[in-house]
């Protein structure tokens, strides 16, 4: 029986597409020159972590109805545009203007790094998937890394090595362990609270969000070696 595309999607499926779109509006909103720059950087990073919170609630979904035939490879396809192409996006767009000429070549080189173990990590998630635990540090996890570390214009050199450690994080074979729900509630929730904050308040909600995700990053590995040996 001839299969249309359309009917091979499934409500998770709807759910990566809208993953992906707002990781193209994030590219968008940096590219155009409508609204002050400011403006610009704040939506782009609402929308990217907007993203993110798509991207979790496709696999919640994913687990409680149906699996589509296109689920894997739509998923991956949302993720590199969302955590793979979007972030590296908004780190240009923040600090190019910033420095001279040498570190912008130096910025672009290792984007392009970071860009190139993304798509590697995200194509090859689901060969390596497991059922308690990550092979690499998540890509949402490097993402919402690098976007707060540019978000708080951290100064640039520290930003680059950062990206460097980050890049090969998430093609490594450190194991990370997968969170629960109530962990990624809580994840959901700094999120929300960091879309809606901002830099306000002394940066609380983002530098919190970043605190968490460091703290999953290093006990994170540790408590996977320990929970299977």
């Amino acid at each position: 029986m001839q299969k249309y595309m359309i009917k091979l999607l499934s409500i998770a499926d709807l759910i990566s597409l809208i993953n992906a779109c707002f990781g193209f509006l994030a590219i968008l909103i940096l590219l155009s020159d409508f609204t002050p720059f400011e403006l610009r950087i704040r939506l782009s990073f609402s929308f990217i972590l907007l993203a993110l919170l798509a991207d979790g609630l496709d696999g919640v979904i994913a687990r409680k109805t149906r699996t589509g035939e296109l689920g894997d490879y739509l998923e991956a396809m949302a993720d590199m545009t969302s955590m793979g192409i979007a972030p590296s996006v908004f780190v240009y767009m923040v600090y190019y203007e910033m420095v001279s000429a040498a570190l912008q070549t130096a910025l672009i080189i290792i984007l392009i790094l970071f860009v190139v173990c993304s798509f590697i990590r995200l194509s090859s998630f689901h060969l390596l998937k497991k059922e308690t635990y990550y092979v690499g540090i998540p890509a949402s996890a490097s993402t919402i890394f690098l976007l707060i570390a540019s978000f708080l214009e951290i100064e640039l050199p520290y930003t680059l090595l950062f990206i460097v450690v980050l890049s090969f994080a998430t093609i490594s074979h450190i194991r990370f362990p997968k969170p629960g729900l109530k962990v990624d509630t809580i994840a959901a929730t700094l999120i929300v609270l960091t879309i809606a904050m901002g830099k306000f308040y002394y940066n609380v909600a983002p530098l919190l969000l970043f605190s968490a995700l460091a703290v999953y990053s290093i006990v994170g590995p540790f408590y996977v070696r320990k929970s299977i040996s």
